[in-house]
């Protein structure tokens, strides 16, 4: 047989580190068995791919705080596939979130005046650092799909008058219709094909210091049915339309724009912070053919680190991805030593990014969540296809895809404190024994035969 790609975290010290087969922990006299069976025959979703967002804050930290070469270094140590672990999916804000170092949209005014033509929309925010960046990840990866969402519509379209909190007034659905469509073609000039967008990040949390916007199901049923997909139509977008963007624990929200603005919509995405996964796999069933995305998790000082940290990365990657998710998001690319920047009367900041970039010492961190995704990315490509994947014991967590070369990838987690003996085998053969301790992660490759 080929020999099989391994990649071992066992610990904060040992994360994604390659491993021979003879140097993986041998199976063990006394420890529990685990099969995990591979079935290449039983298939699922394709894959998009993994990855995170380059928010203002993200962009800033690596476009302008990192020198030169840090920034080449991270660069591909985040997007090259073969040097480093090979993201291929990006979802920025459109517009300013709350990791942004002001509050801004692409069509601002002044207080009292309104620009329903779009007369004054711009993407000069964005051309500072975020769209150099998204070309050269593009270079290091062409397989990269860009997704976006905004956090608010511009102020005067609201009934807030302010990009926190409100609503979108019925009278702007039209021209707020429009402002996407005018942000996909400004982005297109620059070379940068937008492949799907929401209508509203979290459109049930209404923040008071930060953008938001309050978007019910009935009102996003409506605005998407009856003005942005009819203006997609009109300027010949291809972009996909997915709705909600929210927690697991409202699926309601997608099943009733789903059920209201039909054709209209591509998919669902979703968020981590509340519910289970197993939601996505609900209103997947309830209507078959609608794609399901993960577009954003975020991993902070909440959950302590090392083991709780990465176990939850782990345990819920692996569960978003067997409950039929194309794609595995993280939150920020990079956040610095204080979390941030945030936007201004943001408060305390508790989110991780991917990079830790101190702007007082200038220093590059890898953080946890960087070795999480890459146990993922390393092994599934885009356009990987899920396949069957069962195990023995509840407490060791599995997924597996055949890539588009044919060859196998496998993603196992033991999630309890206890060491296990593992057996995988690929059509009842085995291709791989080993012994997993408690709380490791192993990803292998097993090239085509």
């Amino acid at each position: 047989m080929t020999e099989l790609i391994i990649y071992e975290s066992k610990g904060e010290g040992d994360l994604f580190v390659e491993r021979t087969v003879e140097a993986l922990t041998p199976v063990a006299a006394g420890a529990g068995q685990t099969e995990i069976n591979l079935d290449i025959n039983q298939t699922y979703q394709e894959m998009d791919g993994f990855g995170a967002s380059f928010t203002d804050s993200s962009a800033y930290l690596i476009h302008q705080v990192l020198t030169a070469e840090q920034r080449t270094e991270a660069m591909t140590r985040l997007f090259d596939a073969q040097k480093g672990i090979g993201l291929s999916v990006l979802r920025n804000p459109m517009g300013a979130s709350d990791y942004a170092r002001m509050i801004y949209s692409y069509d601002d005014r002044p207080e009292g005046e309104t620009d329903p033509s779009l007369e004054h929309f711009t993407i000069a925010h964005d051309e500072e650092d975020v769209i150099p960046l998204v070309k050269e990840a593009l270079k290091l990866n062409p397989a990269i799909k860009l997704f976006a969402s905004p956090w608010s519509a511009p102020a005067w379209m609201k009934t807030s008058s302010s990009m926190k909190t409100g609503e979108l007034k019925q009278e702007f659905y039209s021209s707020y219709a429009d402002y996407f469509v005018r942000f996909i073609q400004a982005y297109k000039d620059k070379g940068l094909h937008i492949y799907a967008v929401t209508p509203q990040n979290e459109p049930l949390y209404e923040p008071a210091h930060y953008p938001s916007m309050l978007m019910l199901p009935e009102a996003q049923a409506d605005f998407v049915k009856n003005h942005l997909k009819p203006s997609f139509i009109k300027g010949d977008l291809d972009t996909k339309i997915l709705c909600y963007d929210h927690n697991w624990d409202r699926p309601d929200y997608p099943l009733t724009v789903l059920e209201q603005a039909k054709d209209s919509v591509d998919g669902v995405a979703w968020h981590w912070y509340g519910g289970k996964p197993a939601a996505q796999s609900d209103v997947f069933e309830a209507f078959a053919g609608k794609e399901v995305h993960f577009s954003e998790g975020s991993g902070g000082e909440w959950i302590p680190p090392f083991e709780q940290a990465f176990s939850n990365v782990m345990r819920t990657g692996i569960e978003i991805l067997r409950n039929h998710s194309k794609s595995f998001i993280l939150w920020n690319m990079a956040l610095d030593e204080k979390n941030g920047p945030t936007v201004p009367g943001f408060g305390k900041s508790t989110c991780r990014g991917i990079l830790l970039i101190n702007q007082q010492t200038g220093e590059l961190e890898y953080t946890l969540d960087y070795y999480a995704l890459a146990h993922f990315s390393k092994v599934i490509r885009p356009g990987a296809l899920r396949i069957g994947s069962s195990a023995s014991s509840e407490h060791i967590r599995s997924v597996a895809f055949t890539n588009t070369d044919n060859s196998v990838a496998i993603v196992l987690f033991n999630d309890s404190d206890k060491a296990e003996n593992v057996s995988i085998k690929l059509q009842g053969q085995e291709i791989l024994a080993c012994n997993l301790v408690g709380k490791s992660a192993v990803s292998v490759l097993v090239p085509h035969q």
